[in-house]
């Protein structure tokens, strides 16, 4: 299944440029090893050492927080677009 991934500002020196890449992947999980694939470094920007999304990244799947779906292990479908979005802290 072919999704669209929104690369947010801060990750587009990763994709050279690219404000948004396509990949085939069942899941999210395989969406992030594929963007790993083809932008080494990309990964590690979003999993922490447990496997487990960052507390400071938001995944969106059209336009719905993956933590309240399935996660990771949230399933894809051709068309889907996720949208990385870091989070702003400020005071």
């Amino acid at each position: 299944m072919a999704i669209i991934v929104r690369i947010p500002t801060p990750l587009r020196r990763l994709t050279n440029g690219q404000g948004e890449v396509e990949v085939e992947a069942k899941n999210i999980r395989e969406a992030i090893e594929k963007l790993e694939e083809q932008f080494p470094g990309f990964k590690e920007r979003l999993i922490d050492e447990n496997g487990e999304l960052r507390r400071f990244v938001n995944l969106y799947l059209n336009d719905e927080d993956i933590r309240f779906l399935k996660g990771l292990d949230t399933e894809l479908k051709d068309g889907d677009v996720l949208s990385i979005v870091p989070a702003i802290a400020g005071g």
